[in-house]
């Protein structure tokens, strides 16, 4: 089975030295997936760097983007310092790629 984008995100955070971990749950009977505050799939810490990444694949980049500037809760993690960014995936000559989008 392919690696979701989320978990794709996982391993390249891990790679570039962060402690990163799934906040996204799923709820059973409503067969659907919440993330913290509404857009962040991984939470992550790098030293005093705190990071809340939203992973989709390469094509919904731009409406996750939409998505994360529409958040009732967007200006208190901003105001936190909590950076937020978007991880586009997509593969391209059989190697996965990654576009990441800053939305802090």
């Amino acid at each position: 089975m392919p690696a979701s984008p989320t978990q794709r995100t996982l391993a390249y955070l891990r790679k570039n030295g962060w402690l990163a971990q799934v906040t996204e749950k799923w709820i059973p009977g409503a067969n659907i997936r919440k993330d913290l505050w509404g857009f962040v799939d991984v939470l992550a810490i790098k030293g005093t760097e705190i990071l809340g990444v939203q992973s989709t694949s390469y094509a919904n980049t731009s409406a996750r983007v939409k998505k994360i500037e529409e958040s009732e809760h967007v200006d208190a993690v901003r105001e936190a310092g909590i950076a937020i960014h978007v991880h586009g995936w997509r593969k391209v000559k059989n190697r996965w790629h990654v576009r990441i989008v800053d939305c802090s």
